[in-house]
This record gives C-alpha cells, sequence and structure tokens, in this order.
C-alpha cells in the first residue's frame, strides 16, 4: 500500500478546513451582536448602593439644609444639633446632620439650588482639624481635587460657618476660618457672617450673640419665614413594664460592655482598665490634691505613645444626680426601665445606649454637672411649677448680664438653677421633701443636656517603661465660685478628677477628708462629692480593684526620633505630665544604647532640659524623688530647671518668678540649643498666661540671639520652629 507523502497530507488537511469553513460560513463570519456600551464612569454612585452620598440623602429625605460637623469632644457636634433644631423650629426645615469622615466630598457641588451647608468646625491642636475632619479638610484644600463638574468649583453653593475655638490658642478658630476662606474662593456664597465661639469666654454667648442675624440672613437667602416651624419633640420616652433585667443598660458604655466581650476598645467602647496604684503627688498638709494613677492595660490590646493622650469616662456625682431625680419628680421611679425613640433621628440620634433607666441617664449618660444655658432656662420655663419661677427663668433667658453674674459666675448647674428658681435651699442635701418638683418631659431632659463626654489627660508614662500601664496626672479641680446675689461663694468640684480622687481613697482604704464652706467660719463639715465608683452592676470593682474606663487618643506630640538632637521642655504643674514619658522614653533608649555600645553611647547626644515650675519645694513638687534617678540613668544629658514662685528667692521687686523667668536666665544655651543644634521645642500646661509668656520669652532670647529684637528677628524665629514642626504645644485653657 503506498505511503501518503507529507505534502499530501498537508493538502488534504488544508482542503478538510476549507470545506468546513464554506459549510460553516455564517456562523462564523456573521457579525457579534454589538454589546452596549459600559456608562462612563461615575465618581458618585448615587442611590441606597452608597451610604456615602449625602446628596442622595438630601433628597430622598427631601432636606434643605446639611450640616457638617468637626469635632473632637462633641461640643461642635452638639451645636449642629441645636442648629437644625432650630431650623426646624423656626423654619419647618429639616435638615442632615453628617460626621464628616462617614461621607465622600466628590459630589458636594451636586448640592441642590434650593439648600445650604452649614459647617459647624471646631480648632484641635496647633491649628488642626478634629479627627473627624481631616479628610474634609484636605479634599477642601488640595486643588488637584475634583468635585463631579471636573474641576475644584463650588460656584454658588450657599453656605454658613460656625467656628469653634478658645482664644488663648495662637491658632483661635483657625479650621472655621480657613473653611470659610477656600469655600469662597471656590466660588460659594456665605450666607450672614462668620460666627465664632470662644470657649475661653462663653461659646454659649457668643453662638446666641450670631445666630439671629444669621437665620435672618438664611431666611432671606434661602425664600422661607419663620413661624413655619413648631415646637415638636426629638424623642418619645417610654417606659417598659417588663425587660429582661440582663439587656438594660446601667451604665454601660456599649453593648461590648453590657454583654462582657472582648473587642476592640477605643472611643465608642471604652476599657474598664484596673487601678494598679494610686497615690497623692502633693505633699502632707496641702490643701489641694494632686493624682497619680496607674491604669492596667495588660492583655486589652491598648497600646500608646508618649504624648499620646488618654481618655477618662467619669460619672455624675451622687448629690447631683439626687438633685435631677427630686427635681424632676423621678425619686419613686428612678429605676423604672425606659426606652427611648428619636423621632428624627437624622436630626437628633439617640445619644446613649437603651433601654436604660432615669437614673441611669442621669449618673452616666449626660451632663448634668455642666453650667446651665441661657437658652435652655428659656425652654424650661414654660414647666415652672409657680408664676414666680418662671419669670426667674425668662429673666435668665433674657437678661445677658444677670444670666453672667448669677448663672455663669456661681457656675449653677442645672438642678441648682431649677431649684433657685422655685425658692429651694441649695446648701442643704436635696430630698423629695425639699426640693420643688417641675413638671418637665424627660424627652426635653434627653434633648437640652448634652452627652456626658470623657475627660483627656496627658499620659505621663512611657510605654518603653511600662508597655502593661498607662500612668495619669491629675490636680483635683475644687474652686470659689464668684459671690452673687442669691448665693455666697461656694466650691466647684470638678467631675472626672473629683472621680478619679474617690477612687484613689477608695482603693487605698482611706477617708475622704472634709471639707470647709467658704462662706461659713464654722470647722470642716462638707464632705467631698461622691460618687458610685463601683460602675453599673459592680463591673468597675472586683475584691477592692477598681476599674477605670478608659480610651487613648493618638498625639502628635513626639520627640524627635535622633538622640542626638537637643530637646527643650516647659512644663510647670501638671504640664510637666507628657515630659515625664518623655525622659522615661530617652532612658528606655539610653538603656539599651548603653548595654549595646558600652559607657560612652551617650556621649554624642543632646541635652534634654525641663524647665519646671511649681509653689513650694515642698508643697506640690510633682515626682520629686524620680528627676535625680533620671539625670543619672542619662549620664548628666538631663537637666532640670524649677521655679518655686511661693517660696525665695523672689524677684528684686518681690514678685514671683515663673517657669519663663528661669529660661531667660539660660538663655545663652536656650538659642545655641534651637539655632545651632536645631533643637526641638516643646510646651505643655496653662494656655491662657504661661504659653503666651514662654513663646514671648522664646522670641526675646532667640531675638538677641540674631542681634536684633524679639518682634522682628525673634518672631521669624519661632515661625520657622512652628512651621518645622520643631515648636510643639500641649495647651490647655
Amino acid at each position: 500500500m503506498p505511503v501518503a507523502s507529507t505534502q499530501d497530507v498537508v493538502v488534504l488537511t488544508l482542503g478538510i478546513v476549507l470545506a468546513g469553513a464554506y459549510l460553516f460560513r455564517e456562523q462564523i463570519f456573521r457579525s457579534a451582536p454589538a454589546k452596549p456600551a459600559p456608562p462612563p464612569p461615575s465618581k458618585i454612585t448615587n442611590g441606597h448602593g452608597n451610604p456615602r452620598d449625602f446628596i442622595a440623602k438630601i433628597k430622598e429625605g427631601k432636606k434643605r439644609i446639611v450640616i457638617f460637623y468637626g469635632s473632637q469632644t462633641g461640643t461642635a457636634e452638639e451645636y449642629a444639633i441645636r442648629l437644625a433644631k432650630e431650623a426646624k423650629a423656626k423654619f419647618g426645615l429639616t435638615s442632615l446632620v453628617c460626621d464628616p469622615e462617614e461621607y465622600d466630598f466628590e459630589n458636594l457641588d451636586q448640592i441642590p439650588e434650593d439648600c445650604c451647608v452649614f459647617f459647624v468646625m471646631a480648632t484641635y491642636g496647633e491649628g488642626e482639624p478634629t479627627d473627624n475632619a481631616v479628610q474634609l479638610m484636605q479634599n477642601l484644600e488640595e486643588d488637584s481635587f475634583e468635585f463631579s463638574n471636573g474641576s475644584h468649583k463650588l460656584d454658588g453653593l450657599k453656605y454658613v460657618v460656625f467656628a469653634l475655638g478658645n482664644r488663648t490658642y495662637e491658632h483661635y478658630n483657625a479650621i472655621g476660618r480657613k473653611v470659610d476662606s477656600l469655600l469662597t474662593n471656590m466660588g460659594a456664597v456665605r450666607i450672614g457672617e462668620r460666627g465664632e465661639g470662644d470657649d475661653d469666654k462663653s461659646m454659649e454667648e457668643d453662638y446666641l450673640e450670631w445666630k439671629d442675624g444669621m437665620w435672618q440672613a438664611f431666611a432671606d437667602a434661602m425664600g422661607v419665614e419663620e413661624g413655619q416651624g413648631g415646637d415638636t419633640p426629638d424623642f418619645t420616652v417610654t417606659e417598659l413594664e417588663s425587660h429582661p433585667p440582663e439587656r438594660v443598660y446601667l451604665g454601660e458604655l456599649s453593648a461590648r460592655a453590657l454583654t462582657r466581650t472582648k473587642g476592640i476598645y477605643d472611643a465608642k467602647n471604652p476599657y474598664a482598665s484596673p487601678v494598679q496604684l494610686s497615690r497623692e503627688l502633693f505633699q502632707l498638709g496641702s490643701d489641694r490634691n494632686c493624682v497619680h494613677v496607674e491604669l492596667d492595660i495588660e492583655n486589652s490590646g491598648i497600646t500608646y505613645q508618649h504624648g499620646d493622650h488618654v481618655g477618662v469616662w467619669p460619672s455624675n456625682p451622687d448629690i447631683e444626680v439626687d438633685r435631677m431625680l427630686c427635681v424632676l419628680g423621678l425619686s419613686e421611679k428612678k429605676d423604672t426601665v425606659i426606652n427611648i425613640d428619636s423621632l428624627d433621628p437624622a436630626l437628633a440620634k439617640v445619644p446613649f445606649p437603651v433601654p436604660t433607666t432615669y437614673a441611669t441617664v442621669l449618673r452616666h449618660y449626660i451632663d448634668i454637672c455642666a453650667v446651665a444655658g441661657r437658652q435652655m432656662l428659656g425652654v424650661l420655663s414654660k414647666f415652672a411649677p409657680h408664676p414666680e419661677a418662671e419669670a426667674f427663668l425668662k429673666d435668665m433667658n433674657t437678661d445677658k448680664e444677670g444670666y453672667s453674674a448669677v448663672v455663669h459666675n456661681g457656675c449653677f448647674k442645672l438642678g441648682e438653677v431649677l431649684q433657685l428658681a422655685a425658692g429651694n435651699d441649695i446648701k442643704v442635701r436635696p430630698t423629695p421633701a425639699n426640693t420643688t418638683t417641675w413638671a418637665i418631659p424627660f424627652d426635653i431632659i434627653v434633648s437640652s443636656i448634652p452627652r456626658l463626654q470623657p475627660r483627656y489627660y496627658s499620659i505621663s508614662s512611657s510605654p518603653k517603661l511600662h508597655p502593661n500601664s498607662i500612668h495619669v496626672t491629675a490636680v483635683v479641680l475644687k474652686y470659689e465660685s464668684v459671690a452673687n446675689r442669691l448665693v455666697a461663694p461656694r466650691f466647684v468640684y470638678g467631675v472626672a478628677t473629683n472621680f478619679l480622687l474617690n477612687i484613689k481613697f477608695a482603693a487605698n482604704g482611706e477617708t475622704a477628708p472634709l471639707v470647709a464652706d467658704p462662706a461659713s467660719s464654722e470647722p470642716a463639715h462638707a464632705s467631698l462629692p461622691q460618687y458610685a465608683i463601683e460602675g453599673p452592676r459592680g463591673a468597675h470593682v472586683d475584691q477592692n480593684i477598681y476599674k477605670v474606663p478608659i480610651h487613648v487618643r493618638r498625639s502628635t506630640f513626639r520627640l524627635p526620633a535622633n538622640p542626638k538632637i537637643p530637646v527643650i521642655m516647659v512644663g510647670p504643674g501638671t504640664g510637666v505630665a507628657p515630659f515625664r514619658g518623655f525622659i522615661q522614653e530617652r532612658v528606655a533608649l539610653a538603656r539599651r544604647s548603653l548595654e549595646k555600645n558600652g559607657p560612652d553611647a551617650l556621649t554624642d547626644w543632646g541635652t534634654i532640659t525641663l524647665f519646671y515650675g511649681c509653689r513650694k519645694s515642698t508643697e506640690d513638687f510633682l515626682y520629686k524623688e524620680e528627676w535625680p534617678q533620671y539625670t543619672e540613668e542619662l549620664k548628666g544629658k538631663f537637666k532640670m530647671h524649677c521655679a518655686f514662685s511661693r517660696e525665695p528667692p523672689f524677684k528684686p521687686d518681690g514678685s514671683k518668678i515663673y517657669v519663663q523667668d528661669i529660661m531667660w536666665d539660660v538663655r545663652d544655651s536656650i538659642a545655641d540649643a534651637i539655632l545651632n543644634g536645631k533643637g526641638y521645642v516643646y510646651i505643655c500646661g496653662d494656655a491662657k498666661s504661661m504659653s503666651k509668656a514662654v513663646e514671648e520669652t522664646l522670641a526675646r532670647i532667640l531675638g538677641e540671639a540674631k542681634s536684633g529684637t524679639a518682634e522682628v528677628e525673634g518672631a521669624a524665629e519661632m515661625k520657622i520652629l512652628k512651621e518645622r514642626s520643631r515648636l510643639m504645644l500641649d495647651v490647655w485653657s
């Protein structure tokens, strides 16, 4: 049989392929149906599919106002909600109140023409945005950021700005002002004047003075008339006859705390930290207290860095809880289980977990110890028990000077104001028998009083030496109020520091001392405020080990990474707290360096210098016994200069010596460290006077070193330090 050649096989194969192609030509060469062209990519997906789209929510809810708030401690959020409530009451307009970190801003240019955007912006730290407003500010500031119109323009956008800050800080209301400027530059149109609240004086008064003019301008710009709204409640409060006790919140701050399950601990789920150690830092005989508390974080998953802040979540003192229960006529119903529902969740969310009880709300969840606001008193006047009480509240509401003299200067809490208005004696412990009842609906209380917020303290330890504990250094707040026509001076107590003092007494088995009434010549008889420190369901005490709910807030207040760089720290009083952590950080690094490189390992390190001040070396010198130990461990690279304002030596004219004075005494070394050593400067403490005085002294020192003046050469050097983050502040008012 003949064998086919390779050429024959190729020809045969080709013929088969061609025949098949002919037979199936229609299927092979028929044009495929054209696929529909995909829509051009949109920057924003509208509708229910994108929870970060505020435009969709505005349209779906038929809202004409969207309010963004930049808030670190809750104050800006509180004012945002107040603005939303007022818009509803005045004009019948509903608002969308937004946390900016929960939304995208590419479609900010899509705000409908009949809508307005409010920005309620607090300034944090050194002119920085609050944590939740960082992304918003980046979007507004970066020219490369495009809105859905393909440009960085917001032509015709109507907006309102209320800025919150503290005038004692250099960057007063910087963020609110920046938002205003950026929006204007992008073509937006501001309605009314920019509001600026000053927390150093009275944020409330600044807001009240601003809002009336703003609302008038708003009505004109938006084409609305006042009187179209109504006085509608934000919440409904329902008493529950039966509810599983284990599902009732009795002070727990999160669902995980209620169920006692582990999770990530943060501001929304604080950690109940056991107190390892607590002690008094002031010497015996002092009429003041400063507590040092060490909080155990082992196995919690919580970490921290030197310079961070710890948020302490206190409760309200027993006497103020009892006062409010009596005033509201709820003493007999204090443990009644209640549920609270928001009538407009977009406007007002229930600010704490429910179901709960009346007493729990007053003890753990709302700030009943805050000074009663002037606007709040006008709202509550309609519930007065008699005409005289109504007239009193109306007078306080309308008379700015009278309110300032009586309520503000007297530091009166809401319960005390209501007692005074009704003619009750606020000096005696409140009981149902001696307290007039006000028929105020509880939903009004929830709407009127802000949430009880954590108090923040600079952490006074380093994780390099104390990886399993966070140290807190806190002066206990106790001061005299200003006398007024109704009440003589009396002691006012800080909520959180006295909460910590209570825990310190209990943990150490100590008895709280009696305190003398400042208006009386009688012996000491009044007791410090008492707290339910055992916590909800006794969860904060275990065999005499007490626990404090905390979370950590990150900070940029950090040492330079290179130990060769000189460091200057100024921290009088409890301003020394973060610097104790700084020095511990350096001590830990020194130990490792000495172990690895021998006794000369620190030779080329820069000097770390602390300027510290207090009243007397024998009274309130914080951590007096520790500083010599740090000096020894750092082999002379740590130096400390102290100013004792109430003990000799004094200035030649007899005036007191403060930290800025001892800085001037060593001005040559300070100038050398900053100008030649490229050193870093840190200031911590009082913003109102100390921080300003220290900065002025630094400007003098640098101006002189540059053969010039503080106002010119000194100011120029200070500007460089700030721009390069070599001058950092952690201050408070």
